[in-house]
């Protein structure tokens, strides 16, 4: 015979009124968490109790009910409806909907609170996801659904973002197929098609990182930040009709732009647009280019502008600047953290008067008529017009002084061809001389050269017994080779310095801070010098001994070149594969001198500077020897492209170096040199890679000091 199954009965539900009830000590929450008090006053305002309270009899020493129960499950409730009644929303005797427990039962009252909030499971995501979705197409804005439970506008955002995610993700979400996190990742791209490619091309790796679902996502476009964006301007991008990726649940700096070829063509109309603006002051020529590469002004001289005079009223508005500037600085001196309007304003009052001070510069109308104008971006996006550059075949020809010590004789200024200087005193030019013996004729130029030698041997002799004037003399030539606004002909010092072009380079090159250390150094010493060779020399004279040694060591150091060549090793080109290793020895030893640490210095891999231009090999070797072999595991499946684009990331911060920017070591044994022993002597990086060979068999390896 069958037992019978015993039946359970719940506990019976009653309204009661709200002033019977008290709370119970035996309830488990002690500790503040979930939606505040607060809002579940306003949630029961608006939607009224929707949970009951359990409540349980208080009995009095003799195991009688008192008509007061004590609340051990619904505390939070409890408190809410306090509230409502401190508020005068709720009346003290109006009805709460309650389950009645047994006080005398074997179940404790602690038993019933903890069950309560252990049992309770929270709202799936995706459940949450469809609740929105339902409600806002039902007529609910997304300010309101957010209103209505007391979140923020971008929770509900970043809920209803999950619309763009492909169903069949949304499916192996729902059954713990993936991450919450890698769920978001997918919504940054609205291609169904795509997610679910990239989905199957990492499903079966260990490594489903929500940033690597983001980047493959985003592989073909081109982040907010860029330089071009910011120029052109994101809304003129998607008013000219491009769409831009966002991603809601996480720091995106402004998206993606999809479309790079519409970016590109706004850009190149923009900077159309202002060098045609540029072109009517009267400019010979303007180069127009994204942007240029560092040194693309060498061998043409810069002109000297005079800088345009304040207006009355931008006089007038500085000094308000200025005086606000130093007022807020008195005020807060003392304080150790700045309000965050009172930084914002420093900010703003800084970027005022940088914006004064600037002054744009004004030029001899007859310069600019055989000058010319480089346009570009600036790495933050703004507009870079550099002004006032002279290319060697546009320089006026220099026309005779009245005063020469000498005259050229026989010259036609229509004529592109110069007769034989004859040497004259005093700027007069001889008069016609019968031939005859007795008579007196110019020297031979054979005898000129012979008795210029032995004053040019003299010469030599005196200054190298003078070590001041020969400093003064050697910084005299290298200030006139370096500084483009003096002439470098016709000088009594042989010595020189020959920068160095890299007719190869990164392009990015000219945005590290070594270059813009470079070219600032310049600006300024070319500030406090005259534009005239004429008053050069006193100028030099009068600096003190520290400034002639900051400049002297200035101009010299246009004089280094620690570039790998790709040499003939017999000797045949310009350069031999010994003097190549010779060079970056020699480029070592410096380094050393100066302390150099290219990662101090701003180095950093990127794509474009190293990553990009090497074997995927080479690349799993960075990642390995900068942040070890699991980081290496980490990204070895990957495309070369998404492969380089990851360790750029990896070794952003890792201090890694490729070996040509490394200091060799002073220990190593050092290699035979001759010419059997070629690539024994030449670095590894610089001999045969063997099986991790170069990206490029003709490409130059950027090298220290570069």
């Amino acid at each position: 015979m069958a037992t019978a199954v015993q039946k359970i009965t719940l506990s019976p539900a009653r309204d009661i009124p709200f002033n019977k009830l008290v709370l119970a000590q035996t309830n488990v929450r002690s500790i503040k968490a979930g939606v505040s008090i607060q809002d579940l006053a306003a949630s029961i305002a608006r939607r009224g109790l929707i949970q009951s309270i359990h409540v349980r009899p208080v009995l009095d020493a003799d195991g009688h009910e008192t008509g007061m129960f004590e609340v051990p499950a619904g505390g939070r409730r409890y408190r809410a409806l306090e509230m409502l009644v401190k508020q005068k929303r709720f009346g003290k005797a109006s009805p709460v909907p309650c389950v009645v427990g047994n006080s005398s039962g074997a179940i404790l009252a602690e038993e019933i609170s903890l069950a309560e909030n252990i049992e309770h499971a929270p709202l799936h995501p995706l459940d949450q996801y469809r609740a929105f979705k339902d409600l806002r197409d039902k007529g609910m804005s997304e300010e309101e659904i957010a209103a209505a439970f007391f979140i923020s506008v971008t929770v509900v955002k970043q809920r209803l973002k999950l619309t763009t995610v492909s169903p069949a993700l949304l499916d192996i979400y729902a059954e713990d197929g993936m991450t919450i996190a890698q769920l978001e990742a997918f919504s940054v791209n609205n291609d169904h098609e795509r997610q679910e490619q990239v989905w199957e091309a990492i499903r079966n790796s260990w490594s489903k990182e929500p940033y690597q679902i983001r980047r493959m996502l985003t592989e073909n476009t081109v982040r907010a930040s860029d330089k071009r964006v910011v120029f052109v301007g994101l809304e003129s991008y998607e008013l000219a009709g491009g769409s831009v990726l966002r991603d809601l649940f996480q720091s995106d700096d402004g998206g993606w732009v999809q479309d790079p070829a519409l970016l590109d063509r706004l850009v190149t109309e923009k900077l159309q647009v202002m060098a045609d603006q540029i072109a009517d002051e009267g400019w010979k020529w303007i180069d127009v280019a994204l942007s240029f590469p560092y040194g693309a002004a060498n061998g043409l001289r810069e002109l000297e502008g005079t800088p345009v005079d304040l207006s009355d009223d931008e006089k007038a508005t500085l000094d308000a600047l200025r005086g606000e500037f130093d007022k807020l600085q008195a005020e807060y001196e003392e304080a150790d953290e700045l309000p965050d309007e009172v930084d914002q304003r420093f900010g703003e009052i800084e970027t005022a008067i940088n914006a004064l001070t600037a002054r744009p510069m004004r030029f001899d109308p007859a310069d600019i008529a055989r000058a010319g104008v480089f346009v570009s971006v600036d790495a933050d996006g703004s507009l870079l017009v550099e002004r006032g550059y002279v290319k060697p075949e546009d320089e006026a020809p220099a026309a005779p002084e009245a005063d020469n010590a000498a005259s050229v004789e026989g010259v036609d200024p229509s004529a592109g061809s110069v007769q034989r200087a004859v040497i004259t005193i005093g700027g007069q030019s001889p008069e016609p001389q019968d031939d005859d013996e007795d008579g007196i004729k110019p020297l031979p130029d054979r005898l000129i050269m012979e008795l210029t030698a032995e004053r040019t041997l003299a010469l030599r002799d005196k200054l190298a017994n003078d070590p001041a004037v020969a400093f003064l003399a050697v910084l005299h030539k290298f200030v006139r080779d370096v500084f483009r606004r003096y002439s470098s002909q016709g000088v009594a010092m042989e010595v020189s310095v020959r920068g160095t072009v890299f007719s190869t380079q990164s392009p990015e090159l000219r945005d590290t801070p070594y270059a813009h250390a470079i070219e600032a150094r310049q600006k300024a010493w070319e500030e406090r010098l005259p534009s005239e060779s004429a008053a050069l020399w006193d100028a030099l004279a009068a600096l003190s001994g520290a400034d002639r040694a900051e400049l002297f060591a200035h101009c010299a150091s246009f004089g280094v070149n620690a570039l790998y060549e790709k040499a003939d090793r017999y000797g045949n080109g310009a350069i031999s594969a010994h003097g190549v290793q010779q060079r970056l020895a020699e480029a070592d030893h410096l380094a050393r001198a100066v302390g150099l640490d290219m990662v101090g210095a701003g180095w950093r891999p990127t794509v474009g500077n190293y990553l990009g231009r090497v074997t995927k090999a080479r690349i799993l070797e960075a990642v390995r020897e900068g942040e070890g072999e699991r980081a290496a595991q980490l990204i070895d499946h990957l495309k070369k492209g998404d492969m380089a684009k990851e360790a750029q990331r990896l070794l952003a911060d890792s201090g890694w170096l490729p070996e040509p920017l490394r200091v060799a070591d002073l220990d190593a044994e050092p290699a035979s040199s001759g010419p059997d022993n070629e690539d024994q002597a030449l670095p590894e990086f610089l001999a045969s890679d063997g099986e991790h060979g170069s990206a490029d068999e003709n490409e130059q390896h950027p090298v220290a000091g570069e």
